[in-house]
């Protein structure tokens, strides 16, 4: 019990790694763990969506195969290019730290657009059964912060909030700080949470409309948190301009840009913004397949097995 006390409240120094046995021993750090646990979970749910949305399971597979490493890529490139990393340790110094959230976002939607456009897939009908469950991804991966001592707020100088989980001890300084991390592990749970319920639930939906919601939530969050952190975990922030916030603004006004065009769209197409007067209100009536010739799956979960039962148009593959 004192083992875990001291490891909340920082009380001790905080091992932030752990070793396998192999070799001469291989350090892992519970930073690379809360990443992996979170894209593994939000993978698992993102299965679950676009088999209800009568999308191939498999096309999560290669969705993650192609914008997990772009994502990672981004996400090194703004954080050396915000921080004015030397070219030499672009590479060799990532293990020390330096990846942008901001940055991953940007290099997996670039590829998750390139991989539609190849596969001739709907990217937004794809990216609407993602973009709910990212935010879980987030949450998770912020405590990997958690165990690093990073991307924390001012110093707390009340002593009655000195205690986890409103600030921690950050053994650097030895003073007691703010704990954003937790801050926006929370917000993005909750953000989760809704963005799911509205996915299963929200049966008539344009496609993209979830997409939108996710840009612009993500951003008004970090467009709140990010002047509130230390400066050292303000990407350009000591120099003038903080391109994470410029970036955050730019992620609300894609989203809500995002949020309008689906609707104006579905308004000009379908005749309502929200469901369709003369079509497919669905929008699951092709199904997109991972290969050619993959037939669809009906299940209780599939929203096309409603139509079905409805005597409704069968769905049908597009490759």
């Amino acid at each position: 019990m004192n083992t875990i006390y001291n490891l909340l409240s920082y009380e001790t120094p905080a091992n932030n790694s752990f070793t396998i046995p192999i070799g001469e021993g291989l350090e892992i750090t519970y930073y690379a763990v809360c990443i992996v646990m979170g894209l593994m979970l939000a993978a698992a749910l993102t299965t679950l969506l676009m088999h209800r949305r009568n999308i191939s399971t498999d096309v999560v597979l290669l969705c993650f195969i192609v914008c997990v490493p772009s994502a990672i890529v981004g996400a090194r490139l703004y954080a050396c290019l915000s921080e004015n990393i030397p070219v030499d340790q672009w590479i060799t110094g990532i293990r020390n730290g330096g990846l942008s959230i901001m940055g991953g976002i940007l290099g997996g939607a670039i590829s998750a657009v390139i991989l539609c456009l190849i596969k001739r897939w709907n990217f937004f009908r794809i990216a609407d059964c993602i973009a709910p469950n990212f935010p879980l991804a987030q949450a998770i991966g912020r405590w990997g912060n958690y165990f690093n001592q990073e991307v924390y707020g001012g110093i707390v100088e009340n002593v009655s909030l000195q205690f986890f989980p409103v600030s921690v001890l950050i053994e650097g300084d030895g003073q007691w700080h703010y704990a954003f991390f937790f801050y926006e592990s929370v917000a993005n749970f909750i953000w989760f949470f809704l963005l799911f319920i509205l996915a299963w639930n929200m049966v008539k939906k344009p496609n993209g409309l979830f997409v939108g919601m996710f840009f612009a939530f993500y951003g008004l969050v970090r467009g709140i948190m990010e002047p509130l952190r230390d400066a050292s975990f303000q990407y350009g922030g000591g120099e003038g301009i903080n391109s994470s916030l410029v970036a955050a603004y730019a992620l609300i006004a894609l989203g809500v840009a995002i949020i309008l065009f689906v609707l104006i769209h579905n308004k000009i197409k379908e005749g309502k913004f929200i469901g369709s007067a003369k079509g497919d209100e669905y929008t699951v009536t092709d199904f997109i397949p991972s290969e050619k010739g993959e037939l669809p799956l009906y299940s209780s979960i599939n929203y096309a097995t409603k139509l079905l039962n409805k005597n409704q148009p069968m769905p049908k593959n597009k490759a």
